[in-house]
Protein backbone atom coordinates (compact mmCIF):
# COMPACT_ATOMS: atom_id res chain seq x y z
CA UNK A 1 0.00 0.00 0.00
CA UNK A 2 1.40 3.38 -1.02
CA UNK A 3 0.85 6.22 1.41
CA UNK A 4 0.93 9.80 0.20
CA UNK A 5 2.02 12.47 2.62
CA UNK A 6 0.26 15.75 3.16
CA UNK A 7 0.04 18.68 5.49
CA UNK A 8 -2.93 20.77 6.41
CA UNK A 9 -3.77 23.99 8.18
CA UNK A 10 -6.81 26.16 8.59
CA UNK A 11 -6.28 27.98 5.32
CA UNK A 12 -5.64 25.24 2.80
CA UNK A 13 -4.75 21.64 2.13
CA UNK A 14 -1.20 21.28 0.81
CA UNK A 15 -0.23 18.07 -1.00
CA UNK A 16 3.42 17.11 -1.14
CA UNK A 17 3.08 15.66 -4.62
CA UNK A 18 2.12 17.96 -7.52
CA UNK A 19 0.85 14.85 -9.29
CA UNK A 20 -1.80 14.27 -6.60
CA UNK A 21 -2.88 17.90 -6.77
CA UNK A 22 -3.28 17.64 -10.54
CA UNK A 23 -5.24 14.38 -10.23
CA UNK A 24 -7.68 15.92 -7.77
CA UNK A 25 -8.19 19.08 -9.81
CA UNK A 26 -8.80 16.93 -12.88
CA UNK A 27 -11.29 14.78 -10.94
CA UNK A 28 -13.20 17.89 -9.88
CA UNK A 29 -13.17 19.26 -13.44
CA UNK A 30 -14.57 15.99 -14.78
CA UNK A 31 -17.61 16.14 -12.52
CA UNK A 32 -20.76 17.28 -14.28
CA UNK A 33 -22.20 20.63 -13.37
CA UNK A 34 -24.84 20.70 -10.68
CA UNK A 35 -28.17 20.48 -12.56
CA UNK A 36 -29.39 23.92 -13.63
CA UNK A 37 -32.80 23.32 -12.11
CA UNK A 38 -31.16 22.47 -8.77
CA UNK A 39 -29.01 25.61 -8.97
CA UNK A 40 -32.12 27.71 -9.56
CA UNK A 41 -33.91 26.01 -6.66
CA UNK A 42 -30.95 26.70 -4.42
CA UNK A 43 -30.86 30.34 -5.46
CA UNK A 44 -34.61 30.76 -5.10
CA UNK A 45 -34.82 29.25 -1.67
CA UNK A 46 -32.13 31.55 -0.30
CA UNK A 47 -34.41 34.44 -1.25
CA UNK A 48 -36.76 35.32 1.62
CA UNK A 49 -39.35 36.57 -0.88
CA UNK A 50 -39.46 33.27 -2.79
CA UNK A 51 -43.05 32.06 -3.24
CA UNK A 52 -44.19 28.45 -3.73
CA UNK A 53 -45.26 29.25 -7.30
CA UNK A 54 -41.67 30.25 -8.13
CA UNK A 55 -40.41 26.86 -7.00
CA UNK A 56 -43.16 25.04 -8.91
CA UNK A 57 -42.22 26.91 -12.09
CA UNK A 58 -38.55 25.90 -11.82
CA UNK A 59 -39.31 22.21 -11.18
CA UNK A 60 -41.89 22.09 -13.95
CA UNK A 61 -39.21 23.14 -16.43
CA UNK A 62 -37.12 20.06 -15.63
CA UNK A 63 -39.06 16.95 -16.72
CA UNK A 64 -36.58 14.55 -15.10
CA UNK A 65 -36.85 16.15 -11.66
CA UNK A 66 -40.62 16.51 -12.08
CA UNK A 67 -41.08 12.79 -12.80
CA UNK A 68 -38.87 11.74 -9.90
CA UNK A 69 -40.51 14.11 -7.42
CA UNK A 70 -43.96 12.86 -8.38
CA UNK A 71 -42.77 9.26 -8.15
CA UNK A 72 -41.59 9.83 -4.59
CA UNK A 73 -44.65 11.84 -3.62
CA UNK A 74 -46.97 9.09 -4.89
CA UNK A 75 -45.04 6.33 -3.13
CA UNK A 76 -46.47 4.37 -0.22
CA UNK A 77 -44.20 6.32 2.11
CA UNK A 78 -46.37 9.44 2.01
CA UNK A 79 -49.66 7.50 1.85
CA UNK A 80 -51.56 10.37 0.23
CA UNK A 81 -55.28 9.68 -0.27
CA UNK A 82 -55.21 10.51 -3.99
CA UNK A 83 -52.58 10.36 -6.69
CA UNK A 84 -50.72 13.64 -7.21
CA UNK A 85 -50.25 14.59 -10.87
CA UNK A 86 -48.57 17.99 -10.65
CA UNK A 87 -45.82 19.72 -8.67
CA UNK A 88 -48.22 22.46 -7.60
CA UNK A 89 -50.51 19.86 -6.01
CA UNK A 90 -47.49 18.20 -4.39
CA UNK A 91 -46.58 21.52 -2.74
CA UNK A 92 -50.13 21.86 -1.42
CA UNK A 93 -50.14 18.38 0.12
CA UNK A 94 -46.56 18.12 1.38
CA UNK A 95 -45.50 21.72 1.82
CA UNK A 96 -42.97 24.06 0.26
CA UNK A 97 -39.98 22.93 2.34
CA UNK A 98 -40.54 19.21 1.75
CA UNK A 99 -40.71 19.60 -2.03
CA UNK A 100 -37.72 21.95 -2.03
CA UNK A 101 -35.51 19.52 -0.08
CA UNK A 102 -36.82 16.55 -2.02
CA UNK A 103 -35.90 18.19 -5.35
CA UNK A 104 -32.37 18.99 -4.25
CA UNK A 105 -31.92 15.48 -2.83
CA UNK A 106 -32.99 13.97 -6.16
CA UNK A 107 -30.48 16.19 -8.00
CA UNK A 108 -27.68 15.02 -5.71
CA UNK A 109 -28.70 11.36 -6.03
CA UNK A 110 -28.45 11.59 -9.80
CA UNK A 111 -24.74 12.38 -9.58
CA UNK A 112 -23.58 9.33 -7.63
CA UNK A 113 -20.73 7.29 -9.17
CA UNK A 114 -21.38 4.25 -11.29
CA UNK A 115 -17.74 3.08 -11.46
CA UNK A 116 -17.67 -0.47 -10.03
CA UNK A 117 -13.90 -0.25 -9.42
CA UNK A 118 -14.43 2.15 -6.54
CA UNK A 119 -16.64 -0.21 -4.54
CA UNK A 120 -18.82 2.80 -3.81
CA UNK A 121 -21.86 1.91 -1.70
CA UNK A 122 -24.47 4.23 -3.15
CA UNK A 123 -27.20 3.23 -0.72
CA UNK A 124 -24.89 3.57 2.27
CA UNK A 125 -23.78 6.99 1.08
CA UNK A 126 -27.36 8.12 0.56
CA UNK A 127 -28.52 6.89 3.95
CA UNK A 128 -25.67 8.68 5.71
CA UNK A 129 -26.09 11.91 3.72
CA UNK A 130 -29.87 12.08 4.07
CA UNK A 131 -29.69 11.29 7.78
CA UNK A 132 -27.03 13.97 8.29
CA UNK A 133 -29.15 16.43 6.31
CA UNK A 134 -32.24 15.73 8.43
CA UNK A 135 -30.28 15.98 11.67
CA UNK A 136 -28.60 19.22 10.58
CA UNK A 137 -32.01 20.67 9.72
CA UNK A 138 -33.26 19.84 13.21
CA UNK A 139 -30.14 21.27 14.82
CA UNK A 140 -30.80 24.55 13.02
CA UNK A 141 -34.04 24.85 14.98
CA UNK A 142 -31.95 25.06 18.18
CA UNK A 143 -29.88 28.00 16.89
CA UNK A 144 -31.33 31.53 16.79
CA UNK A 145 -31.65 32.91 13.24
CA UNK A 146 -30.17 29.75 11.65
CA UNK A 147 -31.41 28.84 8.17
CA UNK A 148 -32.70 25.25 8.36
CA UNK A 149 -32.58 24.95 4.57
CA UNK A 150 -28.86 25.78 4.43
CA UNK A 151 -28.22 23.27 7.21
CA UNK A 152 -30.09 20.61 5.23
CA UNK A 153 -28.08 21.29 2.06
CA UNK A 154 -24.77 21.32 3.94
CA UNK A 155 -25.65 17.98 5.56
CA UNK A 156 -26.78 16.54 2.24
CA UNK A 157 -23.58 17.48 0.41
CA UNK A 158 -21.01 17.26 3.22
CA UNK A 159 -19.48 14.02 1.90
CA UNK A 160 -19.71 14.83 -1.80
CA UNK A 161 -15.92 15.00 -1.97
CA UNK A 162 -15.93 11.21 -1.60
CA UNK A 163 -18.10 11.01 -4.72
CA UNK A 164 -15.48 13.01 -6.65
CA UNK A 165 -12.69 10.73 -5.42
CA UNK A 166 -14.64 7.54 -6.18
CA UNK A 167 -15.35 8.79 -9.72
CA UNK A 168 -11.93 10.23 -10.50
CA UNK A 169 -9.57 8.04 -8.45
CA UNK A 170 -11.42 4.73 -7.95
CA UNK A 171 -8.38 2.65 -6.98
CA UNK A 172 -7.34 5.07 -4.24
CA UNK A 173 -10.90 5.28 -2.99
CA UNK A 174 -11.24 1.48 -2.87
CA UNK A 175 -8.00 1.10 -0.90
CA UNK A 176 -9.14 3.71 1.60
CA UNK A 177 -12.53 2.04 1.90
CA UNK A 178 -10.91 -1.31 2.69
CA UNK A 179 -8.64 0.36 5.25
CA UNK A 180 -11.66 2.06 6.82
CA UNK A 181 -13.56 -1.20 7.22
CA UNK A 182 -10.66 -3.32 8.47
CA UNK A 183 -9.32 -0.73 10.92
CA UNK A 184 -12.76 0.58 11.99
CA UNK A 185 -11.66 4.08 11.05
CA UNK A 186 -13.80 6.79 9.52
CA UNK A 187 -13.51 7.04 5.74
CA UNK A 188 -12.24 10.59 6.25
CA UNK A 189 -9.24 9.39 8.25
CA UNK A 190 -8.70 6.41 5.95
CA UNK A 191 -8.46 8.65 2.87
CA UNK A 192 -5.95 10.84 4.67
CA UNK A 193 -3.91 7.85 5.83
CA UNK A 194 -3.94 5.82 2.62
CA UNK A 195 -4.03 8.43 -0.12
CA UNK A 196 -3.24 11.77 1.55
CA UNK A 197 -6.58 13.15 0.41
CA UNK A 198 -8.94 15.30 2.47
CA UNK A 199 -12.39 14.67 1.02
CA UNK A 200 -13.73 17.86 2.63
CA UNK A 201 -11.16 19.95 0.72
CA UNK A 202 -12.13 18.18 -2.51
CA UNK A 203 -15.83 18.72 -1.80
CA UNK A 204 -15.22 22.41 -1.17
CA UNK A 205 -13.37 22.67 -4.49
CA UNK A 206 -16.36 21.19 -6.26
CA UNK A 207 -18.90 23.46 -4.56
CA UNK A 208 -16.77 26.47 -5.49
CA UNK A 209 -16.82 25.26 -9.09
CA UNK A 210 -20.59 24.97 -8.84
CA UNK A 211 -20.66 28.55 -7.50
CA UNK A 212 -22.32 27.67 -4.22
CA UNK A 213 -22.51 30.39 -1.56
CA UNK A 214 -19.32 30.88 0.47
CA UNK A 215 -20.90 29.88 3.79
CA UNK A 216 -21.95 26.50 2.36
CA UNK A 217 -18.51 25.98 0.83
CA UNK A 218 -16.89 26.72 4.19
CA UNK A 219 -19.25 24.29 5.95
CA UNK A 220 -17.94 21.53 3.68
CA UNK A 221 -14.30 22.62 3.84
CA UNK A 222 -14.13 22.86 7.65
CA UNK A 223 -16.52 20.06 8.59
CA UNK A 224 -13.65 18.18 10.30
CA UNK A 225 -11.91 21.35 11.53
CA UNK A 226 -14.53 23.37 13.41
CA UNK A 227 -11.73 25.02 15.37
CA UNK A 228 -10.68 26.68 12.11
CA UNK A 229 -14.08 28.15 11.23
CA UNK A 230 -16.33 29.00 14.14
CA UNK A 231 -19.76 29.29 12.52
CA UNK A 232 -23.24 27.92 13.14
CA UNK A 233 -23.23 26.01 9.85
CA UNK A 234 -19.85 24.36 10.46
CA UNK A 235 -20.93 23.43 13.99
CA UNK A 236 -24.18 21.97 12.66
CA UNK A 237 -22.48 19.77 10.04
CA UNK A 238 -19.84 18.58 12.53
CA UNK A 239 -22.46 17.68 15.13
CA UNK A 240 -24.76 16.03 12.56
CA UNK A 241 -21.89 13.78 11.49
CA UNK A 242 -21.16 12.84 15.10
CA UNK A 243 -24.81 12.05 15.75
CA UNK A 244 -24.89 9.86 12.63
CA UNK A 245 -21.96 7.91 14.06
CA UNK A 246 -23.80 7.56 17.36
CA UNK A 247 -26.77 6.14 15.41
CA UNK A 248 -24.50 3.75 13.51
CA UNK A 249 -25.22 5.43 10.19
CA UNK A 250 -21.65 5.79 8.92
CA UNK A 251 -20.31 5.83 5.39
CA UNK A 252 -17.28 3.57 5.27
CA UNK A 253 -16.08 1.63 8.27
CA UNK A 254 -17.75 1.90 11.68
CA UNK A 255 -16.22 4.66 13.81
CA UNK A 256 -16.87 6.11 17.24
CA UNK A 257 -18.07 9.69 17.79
CA UNK A 258 -15.21 12.01 18.64
CA UNK A 259 -17.27 14.29 20.86
CA UNK A 260 -17.74 18.00 20.28
CA UNK A 261 -15.07 20.69 20.56
CA UNK A 262 -15.77 23.63 22.85
CA UNK A 263 -16.73 25.97 20.01
CA UNK A 264 -19.40 23.55 18.75
CA UNK A 265 -20.75 22.91 22.25
CA UNK A 266 -21.06 26.64 22.78
CA UNK A 267 -22.97 27.22 19.54
CA UNK A 268 -25.26 24.23 20.10
CA UNK A 269 -25.58 24.83 23.85
CA UNK A 270 -24.48 21.48 25.16
CA UNK A 271 -22.42 18.34 24.73
CA UNK A 272 -23.35 15.56 22.32
CA UNK A 273 -25.59 13.70 24.80
CA UNK A 274 -27.44 16.87 25.80
CA UNK A 275 -28.02 17.87 22.17
CA UNK A 276 -29.33 14.42 21.25
CA UNK A 277 -31.65 14.44 24.26
CA UNK A 278 -33.10 17.80 23.21
CA UNK A 279 -33.71 16.48 19.69
CA UNK A 280 -36.00 13.75 21.02
CA UNK A 281 -36.77 10.55 19.13
CA UNK A 282 -34.61 10.37 15.99
CA UNK A 283 -36.08 7.07 14.77
CA UNK A 284 -38.67 8.73 12.47
CA UNK A 285 -35.93 10.82 10.85
CA UNK A 286 -33.80 7.75 10.26
CA UNK A 287 -36.76 5.80 8.92
CA UNK A 288 -37.58 8.63 6.52
CA UNK A 289 -34.03 8.49 5.15
CA UNK A 290 -34.19 4.70 4.80
CA UNK A 291 -37.45 4.86 2.89
CA UNK A 292 -36.10 7.52 0.53
CA UNK A 293 -33.06 5.35 -0.20
CA UNK A 294 -35.33 2.41 -1.09
CA UNK A 295 -37.25 4.60 -3.53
Amino acid sequence: MVSRTFSCDCNAMHFDTPELSRELVAAVDRMPTFPQSAQRILKLTRDASCAPKDLVEVIDRDPVVTVKVLRVVNSAYYSLPNKISSISHAVVFLGFNTIKNLSLSIAAVGMLPSNPLAGFDGQGYLLHSLTAAGIARQLALQIPDADAHDFFIAGLLHDFGTVVIAQGMPMEFNKALEYSVWHEESLHHALLQVAGIDHSAVGAMLLERWQFPADLVDAIRYQHQPECKDSDLVAGVFAANQICQRLGVDFGGPSKPEGLPASVEQRLRGNLDQIITRMGDLKPLLEEARRFVKL
